[in-house]
């Protein structure tokens, strides 16, 4: 077999592997996965009809904000779930099983591999359970199945991009418990974008932060091609964004998971 026949085989073996683990860490997945919804539930049931009237000139209500919030809540639901990833690489380089894998006759790139798509797996069926909850919160699409495609594209390329980064947080933590905190941050920052109320209504400073942060033009482009809603140029900058997050991510974690193998 060729090399890449080998790495794809021993990616798929390292994928298994990950989603054993996955499997028997329900707890920590579900609530990974508890902690969108509730932000939902609050700012939908709790927060919604003010809000909403004030996005909708008065008259928006429960129902638009429900809408609004749904594409921000989508991309908490990524930078939570992402954070199991940079746990589970940080207890496979603590606990010794790396140093295991290096001593035998398997590809390299298969050991991180495994976690970016066991990860990409894991996020997207959390993805599908927080739209179907939104959808019984109040959340009305307009979207057509092409658009639905786009979304769930541009879903996919985002997880992508943050896996690989917080596989390197992974790699770069001295412990699990400093792996579960450092991809904090990245949950924080839809709170500091539009995802629940528009940047236009934010004082100056923290406005330019805001639409000058990756995740904006994510959740812009989600909330455009979820409700039809104006897209312009954030599309474009939303994929931009992912290519350099995902890069950085890769060649971090590259060059980390390659140090450490010389140690």
């Amino acid at each position: 077999m060729s090399t890449t026949t080998y790495a794809i085989r021993d990616s798929a073996t390292m994928l298994r592997r990950q989603l054993k683990h996955l499997s028997r860490n329900l707890s920590l997945i579900l609530l990974l996965l508890a902690v969108p919804i509730i932000f939902l539930l609050v700012f939908v049931f709790v927060l919604g009809d003010t809000l909403g009237n004030g996005l909708g000139g008065g008259s928006g209500g429960r129902s638009a904000y429900a809408n609004y919030v749904a594409p921000g809540i989508l991309l908490i639901t990524i930078t939570g779930a992402v954070q199991g990833t940079a746990i589970g690489v940080a207890m496979d380089m603590t606990e010794g099983i790396i140093a295991r894998f290096r001593t035998m006759a398997i590809a390299r790139v298969s050991v991180l591999t495994g976690h970016v798509l066991g990860s990409m797996l894991m996020t997207l069926a959390q993805l599908a359970v927080v739209v179907g909850v939104a959808l019984l919160v109040g959340f009305r699409p307009t979207a057509s199945a092409v658009e639905w495609l786009a979304t769930l594209g541009l879903l996919a390329v985002t997880t992508f991009a943050l896996v690989w980064f917080t596989v390197a947080l992974g790699l770069s933590a001295k412990s699990v418990e400093v792996a579960s905190n450092t991809p904090m941050p990245l949950m924080l920052l839809p709170f500091f974008g539009s995802a629940f109320v528009p940047t236009d209504s934010m004082p100056t400073g923290l406005r330019l932060f805001a639409e000058h942060q990756p995740f904006t033009p994510i959740m812009e482009t989600l909330r455009g091609l979820l409700l039809g809603t104006a897209i312009g140029a954030s599309g474009w900058v939303a994929l931009g964004w992912c290519a350099v997050i995902a890069l950085v991510g890769y060649l971090w974690s590259k060059r980390l998971y390659n140090r450490d193998r010389t140690r």
